[in-house]
């Protein structure tokens, strides 16, 4: 099996032979500058990239991190550095352009060697396909629970019809609310969708009186409209 490449961008010498021990089961390719680094990615694609902040030619690789990111969006980057304040790590790992990882100088070699180790495992192309998998799972609920519903729906609206068979005037719309455990607007919904299809008369089509568009709680029984006498 290929050894998985790792992009080091690192000025200082001695630093650089620290990640040669911890990370020599890895091939290992250095730049001492980001931009050095950027105009090699499009011929090298390593499968992690540890980037120093404070780097030669007066470079701060955290001022690179977005061009890291939009070139290879998905390679997970390990921030290396001992002058970041914390608000500076932080911001490093956040935003859509955001290092997966942030140590601190001095490094812990261990450490180092669990971070990479996590990073190749879980980021990268294993974390698209985590994302994708997410989603394919987001998209099955979303179905199971529109179909659930739609079979709820086409279920009760069954039995309203077969309940009112026949009927001529408005039914009591708070009475099949408390029946079928729903709310009056959901009632009133599906009567109107019978009568729609032709399953029910157009007599029964509930006048829609005050607060019958409110969601009131099943069980509620609305008030009978008050007699109205003309005006004199």
């Amino acid at each position: 099996m290929a050894r998985k490449k790792i992009l080091v961008i690192e000025d200082d010498d001695l630093h650089y032979e620290l990640y040669e021990e911890a990370l020599a089961d890895y091939e290992l390719s250095r730049a001492t500058t980001a931009s050095a680094a950027l105009a090699r990615l499009p011929r090298e694609r390593p499968d992690v990239i540890i980037l120093d902040h404070v780097l030669a030619r007066r470079e701060k690789g955290l001022d690179y991190l977005p061009e890291f990111k939009d070139l290879l969006p998905y390679v997970p980057i390990i921030v290396v550095s001992g002058a970041l304040e914390v608000h500076q790590q932080i911001g490093a790992l956040t935003g859509p352009r955001r290092a997966h990882y942030c140590l601190t100088k001095p490094l812990d070699l261990n450490e180092l060697r669990r971070t990479v180790a996590t990073a190749i495992e879980q980021c990268g192309e294993a974390e698209i396909v985590r994302q994708f998998e997410a989603l394919e799972r987001s998209k099955r609920v979303d179905v199971e629970e529109l179909l659930s519903r739609s079979t709820d729906r086409l279920r009760r609206q069954t039995e309203i019809r077969k309940l009112l068979a026949g009927a001529t005037e408005r039914p009591n719309i708070s009475a099949l609310a408390r029946q079928f455990r729903v709310a009056r607007r959901t009632i009133i919904r599906d009567l109107q969708e019978l009568i729609r299809r032709g399953e029910l008369p157009e007599a029964i089509y509930p006048r829609v009186e005050p607060g019958d568009e409110d969601d009131e709680t099943p069980g509620e029984t609305a008030p009978p409209p008050a007699n109205r006498t003309p005006a004199g």
